[in-house]
């Protein structure tokens, strides 16, 4: 298994990912101007991107999931609720749903919260084991930090979402995946996050503060401690839903 992680634009952390063995890539949270990026390291690691995949419609930055998706004639993935939403094709994402990448597994696990579309990825290395190996949390969940929820206008509503997706969904994971997020320090989609890049959940478990309240003080914490909207947010918006 090959696995790389892009620091970009507005502290955003895309990802590529693959069985050379098989010949089979997944692109995630592509910005836009990077496309060439992943054509160049899919010929570097002699492999077809097979998946292009938004862990959610982009609030913060422009996409260019669609754009690579045509340049390497993949399918491009967003959620199943996106539709009627967005104004373009997609293959849809449903949970549970497990993507076939050669001897890489990529379970897709809906965490609504930060927006109603939300999903990580949890990837297993079936030549590693069959016990899961990391997961990409989008902006569900970073390091040191969870994701905003008043993108949707209903703050309180989608605080108590992220509630249960951390809770039921991600914490029931085994304690040693490592954590992936879909942001570094700098970036607006919630507050404190931190600059490391990775962490594990044992390790947020331990001393991401939001992890250790009840419900209720959670979505007191996360509401009082919302970032500003960036200035560019309606058209980004605008634009990854293809309007």
């Amino acid at each position: 298994m090959f696995f790389r992680q892009l620091a970009t634009k507005e502290a955003t952390l895309s990802y590529f990912f693959g069985c050379g063995g098989k010949g089979k890539s997944v692109a995630v949270d592509v910005v836009e101007g990077d496309e060439e990026w992943f054509i160049e390291e899919a010929k570097k690691a002699n492999v077809t991107i097979n998946y292009v995949v938004d862990t959610h419609v982009h609030a913060d930055h422009y996409s260019g999931g669609r754009k690579l998706a045509q340049m390497a004639g993949a399918p491009y993935y967003l959620h199943e609720s996106n539709a009627g939403r967005v104004k373009f094709e997609f293959t849809p994402l449903t949970d549970g749903q497990l993507l076939d990448v050669g001897n890489v597994e990529v379970g897709v696990l809906h965490t609504p919260g930060h927006t109603p579309d939300s999903v990580c990825l949890v990837v297993t290395d079936k030549r590693r084991g069959d016990a899961p190996w990391f997961v990409l949390t989008g902006d569900t969940m970073f390091v040191g930090a969870i994701g905003r929820p008043d993108l949707a206008g209903k703050e309180r509503e989608m605080a108590n979402q992220l509630y249960d997706s951390l809770h039921q969904r991600i914490l029931t994971l085994p304690r040693e995946v490592e954590l992936y997020p879909g942001h570094t320090s700098g970036s607006v989609c919630g507050a404190g996050i931190s600059g490391k890049p990775a962490s594990t959940l044992a390790f947020e478990q331990r001393w991401n503060p939001m992890l250790n309240m009840d419900r209720e003080a959670f979505v007191d914490a996360l509401t009082r401690e919302i970032p500003p909207c960036p200035v560019q947010m309606d058209s980004w918006v605008a634009a990854n839903l293809g309007l």
